[in-house]
């Protein structure tokens, strides 16, 4: 599959990798959250009992393989309008990693404007490799500054965290972006250490 994951797609990976319960779980969780703003706090925890940790078909594209609850969450999510971002905020402080990664998965499924961004920087501020690489996905491409989405660039990558996971790389690298990784690379080599082979794709744009 190429180009962007949909909401769709994500429906049509669900059904081929979970038990017709766990359908019939989101489904019903889709219509309670449409109707009820306040049912989100029960049922989005709920997912992973409800529907399973298994990891789905590889229709999905990115190199860190979603699950049954990571989509499960996502459509919950992008079943309400989000005219308030303050309680997705709330509901991404006070969730466990799994929930944060969820929540930043579906920022690229909702409408938000910049009222996500804090959560994307936040992940970025861990050390968690999920977390940085849900970050990475195309909202985060779309709002962080320059320097936040070079910076980040450069943390996924001393994590090693494939840049095939990450969005926007075609229209954001730039000379500065190249020039960091430049550094990184030199460090490395006196270091005697590998160097991840998807930074010189970079660089060579860019020498």
């Amino acid at each position: 599959m190429t180009g962007p994951i949909s909401v769709p797609d994500l429906e049509a990976a669900f059904q081929a990798g979970a038990p017709d319960r766990a359908w019939k779980w989101l489904a019903d969780a889709r219509r309670q959250v449409a109707r009820d703003r306040g049912a989100l706090e029960v049922l989005f925890p709920a997912a992973a009992r409800a529907c399973g940790r298994a990891r789905l078909p590889s229709l999905l594209p990115s190199p860190d393989r979603w699950r049954t609850d990571d989509v499960a969450r996502v459509l919950v999510l992008a079943s309400m309008a989000w005219r308030d971002p303050d309680r997705l905020h709330g509901l991404y402080d006070h969730g466990d990693a799994d929930e944060k990664r969820a929540i930043l998965l579906a920022l690229d499924f909702i409408e938000v404007g910049d009222g996500g961004l804090a959560i994307v920087e936040d992940a970025l501020r861990t050390n968690d490799t999920r977390l940085i690489t849900a970050a990475l996905g195309r909202y985060g491409a779309r709002h962080l500054s320059a320097s936040a989405y070079r910076q980040a660039i450069l943390k996924a990558v001393f994590c090693g965290i494939p840049l095939a996971a990450v969005s926007g790389l075609d229209d954001r690298a730039d000379a500065e972006l190249a020039r960091m990784l430049e550094d990184f690379v030199r460090e490395r080599s006196v270091a005697g250490r590998t160097v991840p082979d998807d930074v010189w794709s970079i660089l060579a744009r860019f020498p």
